[in-house]
């Protein structure tokens, strides 16, 4: 299993990609969550169950828009075509989205969403694992994604005419 600083170079590599798409399409991007977090309190967020542990990690604008993304990197099987989502991040994103009234979206490797009402609507709830929190996953077809552009746009200069 990588080690949690192998598995945060993945995911902060994923994060400057979604923002780098995002700044693309005029989008404005903020880090947010444990990745600003500094150690000692991130540590101390893992051994609680606070929903504050499933904070998004960027938080993004344009002009009166706001969104919350949470970045998933190496959680799309290519065998079964099937995304990954934490069932516990899934609830603490549904109470998010409620108390802020703010859209959150999860954005995989090849720039496919998914909502967390996508994941609870059309996941299936996998095996627990080692890796991570060890909680249950759900399982999600990655043909129930939406596209990147459907939400966010295309990049500046290529706009349909």
């Amino acid at each position: 299993m990588p080690s949690f600083q192998q598995r945060k170079a993945i995911g902060d590599a994923h994060e400057q990609r979604v923002t780098h798409e995002l700044n693309q399409r005029g989008w404005h991007v903020s880090p947010w969550g444990q990745g600003i977090m500094g150690e000692p309190v991130r540590l101390a967020l893992h051994h609680t169950t606070s929903s504050l542990r499933w904070t998004p990690d960027l938080i993004a604008a344009r002009e009166r828009q706001v969104v919350l993304i949470d970045c998933k990197s190496r959680m799309t099987s290519h065998a079964s075509r099937r995304h990954v989502v934490e069932r516990a991040a899934v609830n603490a994103h549904l109470q998010l989205v409620a108390w802020t009234s703010l859209p959150l979206y999860y954005v995989f490797d090849n720039l496919d969403l998914l909502t967390p009402y996508n994941a609870l609507g059309y996941g299936q709830v996998g095996p627990r694992t080692t890796a991570g929190s060890g909680s249950p996953y759900l399982l999600v077809p990655a043909d129930q994604s939406m596209p990147f552009e459907d939400v966010f746009g295309r990049p500046s200069g290529l706009q349909a005419a």
